[in-house]
């Protein structure tokens, strides 16, 4: 679905004037802003959006104390993440060039995901979410350098993301830097409950997320 979604705009930016008009603002708007957009963005988009969609159709808006906890630990964590993820797009448009070409598309999903991924981005997502869920145990860290912990819930981590944001990644490289980061906040929105289903998965609280279960079915 969430391919979809970002193809079409991605069709429409290059066919439709009045999107890339509407779409080029968005851009400005994050260049005169800057780290803070990109933060506020990823915390809005990985945290407490993905929150407030469990309270209102999975908790009947009935907010409850481990919510305010889950957002006093996702709210750091996503605003690391946004954060270095711009730096790796812009990084990525200094190597390699800001533009769109096959090559250069390819290159930069390479170095994303068979890369940035591979060595930090799922390492790192399943270990604030083990440390979370374990009570903040010192277990996750130790456990995160044995192979038996790579293989078993780092690797099904690394399929689920290549899955969903490879095809995602050659959509948003297909477009300027400018507009990445912003296309990448909307997709995040649908990634993060993924994610979240994984890690509740592997730590044995898959009854209680059975309705976050289903929701992540639609990607």
């Amino acid at each position: 679905m969430i391919q979809a979604l970002m193809l079409a705009l991605l069709i429409a930016f290059y066919a439709s004037s009045s999107v890339s008009a509407a779409l080029w603002q968005l851009a400005e708007f994050k260049r005169r802003h800057g780290v803070p957009f990109v933060i506020l963005t990823a915390v809005a988009a990985g945290a407490v959006v993905p929150e407030l969609f469990l309270i209102l159709f999975f908790q009947r808006a009935r907010p409850k104390r481990r919510n305010l906890r889950n957002l006093l630990f996702t709210i750091p964590v996503w605003a690391f993440d946004g954060w270095l993820v711009d730096l790796l797009y812009r990084g990525e448009a200094a190597l390699l060039g800001d533009v769109a070409s096959v090559p250069v598309v390819l290159a930069k999903i390479g170095i994303d995901q068979f890369g940035y991924n591979v060595l930090f981005a799922a390492p790192f997502g399943v270990l604030t979410y083990e440390w979370k869920n374990s009570g903040i145990s010192l277990r996750p860290v130790r456990d995160l350098f044995t192979w038996h912990h790579y293989r078993d819930k780092i690797l099904p981590t690394l399929l689920a993301t290549w899955a969903v944001w490879i095809p995602l990644m050659a959509i948003i490289y297909s477009l300027p830097l400018a507009l990445q980061f912003p296309l990448f906040s909307l997709a995040l929105s649908f990634w993060v409950l993924l994610l979240t289903y994984m890690t509740n998965r592997f730590a044995g609280k898959i009854e209680a997320d059975a309705p976050l279960a289903l929701a992540t079915r639609e990607l």
